[in-house]
């Protein structure tokens, strides 16, 4: 039985850089609304990649990794797409993270 452990990585990668390009795609979908649905963002995704390049010849720091995200830097994202969150979702993003932690 093949786990997520076992998952070969160029699969792992495939599907990775498939959700990326979905997430480029969806610039309708807030990070608010992530945040409140799945408890994870663009912004923790990025955060998750420059983690995971730490001690690496190919470190990349918290605005390069979040460009390979967004597809462009952060703040021209926000920009262009971000619009500005509702109470409710507030709301509904704190509840998800006290969930989450």
């Amino acid at each position: 039985m093949t786990t997520l452990e076992t998952l070969d990585d160029s699969i792992a990668a495939e599907a990775f850089r498939r959700l990326v390009r979905h997430l480029r795609h969806r610039t309708d979908a807030q990070n608010v609304d992530l945040m409140g649905m799945a408890g994870f963002c663009r912004n923790c995704l990025g955060d998750w990649i420059e983690e995971a390049s730490a001690g690496t010849v190919g470190h990349l720091d918290k605005a390069a990794a979040r460009e390979i995200i967004y597809g462009m830097p952060q703040a021209e994202w926000k920009a262009a797409y971000q619009t500005e969150a509702t109470p409710e979702q507030l709301a509904k993003m704190q509840e998800s993270v006290a969930k989450n932690g």
